[in-house]
């Protein structure tokens, strides 16, 4: 049995001993556990310091901190976008998202809302990467960046957001591309087929529908369905009459003995092409 008088001993020695830890680490280390509460101005200002030096973590964790201190003032939600824009400066897209999603929850009617919902849309837009790689980000700035212009149509930020929903919905269909290139010279033409299709019908307003077209023209050859080679080859004639993609698909035609369609005419009502 524990007697009552060696446990009370025991304690007062263990508490001395927290007590002279204590005193240690408030000696060697005031700087780390003194909390000292600023005003949110002059947080602000060092923080906006921070970010004009380029200092962009520091800057962001100078926001954080006015949000953290003042959560009720003026200031919190203001420092809060700072923050965010310090992360994107800093290439911290997750960050940045992270916070901007937080912002437009706590903070639905700003007036800075938009620029909240452009800068989430940006951050997903910049990490695009190459057509060889996943489209995952791709996807989602397309997404975020007609949200933009769906919520808010008369801004800048919407004007801006319609020029990267081209380039992204571009990159997307050059991504189908690779795809479709990569099945075609495997002889694996059902499978090219498909994504030449995608993109000539969920891409037709980018660079590459023109190759697509001409693309479909080389498959369908290949399997011998002349119909529709011809079907597309007319279609790529009569929306790209002077393009070098027209002139490979006609020679193609014309070399395996198919009569094309006049360049420029209107493709047949048969085909699924002819619905441009």
């Amino acid at each position: 049995m524990i007697h009552f008088s060696r446990f009370l001993g025991s304690a007062s020695k263990l508490l001395a001993s927290l007590s002279l830890a204590l005193l240690l680490a408030s000696c060697g280390g005031d700087k780390e556990l003194e909390y000292v509460e600023r005003p949110p101005e002059e947080l602000y200002n060092s923080a906006y310091a921070q970010l004009l030096d380029n200092n962009y973590e520091e800057a962001a964790r100078l926001f954080d901190e006015v949000e953290r201190q003042h959560p009720y003032s003026i200031w919190a939600p203001r420092a809060q976008l700072m923050s965010a824009f310090a992360h994107y400066q800093d290439n911290k897209y997750d960050e940045a998202i992270n916070t901007l999603d937080r912002f437009i929850q706590l903070n639905p009617g700003s007036r800075e809302v938009s620029y909240a919902y452009y800068l989430k849309a940006v951050s997903y837009y910049e990490q695009i990467s190459d057509v060889q790689r996943d489209q995952k980000m791709t996807e989602e700035a397309l997404g975020s960046l007609e949200e933009v212009v769906r919520r808010f149509p008369e801004t800048s930020y919407a004007r801006d957001a319609e020029l990267k929903i081209d380039l992204a919905r571009d990159h997307l269909g050059g991504k189908h591309m690779t795809i479709g290139r990569y099945y075609q010279q495997q002889g694996e033409y059902l499978a090219a087929i498909n994504r030449f299709q995608i993109v000539v019908r969920d891409f037709q307003t980018t660079t590459h529908t023109p190759e697509a077209l001409m693309r479909l023209v080389e498959c369908y050859l290949a399997m011998g369905v002349i119909d529709e080679a011809q079907a597309n080859a007319a279609v790529l004639g009569y929306n790209f009459p002077g393009s070098d993609w027209y002139k490979d698909a006609y020679d193609m035609l014309v070399a395996a003995n198919v009569n094309p369609q006049v360049e420029g005419s209107s493709p047949s009502r048969g085909s699924w092409t002819s619905t441009f």
